[in-house]
């Protein structure tokens, strides 16, 4: 029997192990790995593979925020109602109802300032029962999903002699 946990923190950690590879760390057969891994697919347990970019390091010029909006929850819907109308846009990469200060947080990924300016003016302030929004912009990424970005373990430190 596969430890479910064990193999869903593996192929979360790196979706390009071979069902081979797995069933040698996991003790166990090819065909008890990818019978568990259809399983857990058809469950919805395991929703798709991604490859983690580091996009600075690319040509592609674009702007990630982090919009906070305040709601008032609509009668018999919640919050429900509003974070699956702006989830349903592309360019919404997560939408998180959160604890705080704030109903939800929006990752939001366009070309430009402008672009993040135009979707938040033009889709979520006038959405009812929007009560207020606060954008903040990604200047730098350090870790996404567990995954470094840069190597910070060179010491660019310079020796004094006194």
């Amino acid at each position: 029997m596969i430890n479910r946990i064990e193999l869903l923190r593996l192929v979360e950690k790196d979706a390009k192990l071979t069902s081979d590879r797995i069933a040698v760390m996991l003790d166990s057969t090819v065909e008890e790995v990818e019978a568990e891994l259809k399983v857990l697919c058809d469950e919805k347990v395991i929703l798709g593979t991604k490859t983690e970019i580091n996009w600075e390091k690319t040509d592609l010029e674009s702007v990630v925020a982090m919009i906070e909006v305040r709601i008032t929850p609509v009668r018999n819907k919640g919050y429900n109602h509003i974070a699956s109308f702006i989830s349903k846009y592309e360019k919404v990469k997560a939408c998180y109802l959160m604890s705080g200060g704030f109903d939800l947080m929006i990752i939001y990924e366009d070309k430009n300032l402008k672009d993040v300016s135009s979707f938040v003016s033009d889709r979520i302030a006038p959405l009812d029962g929007v009560l207020s929004t606060t954008t903040h912009f990604v200047l730098k990424k350090y870790k996404d999903n567990g995954i470094l970005f840069e190597d910070s373990s060179n010491d660019d430190r310079q020796a004094i002699i006194l």
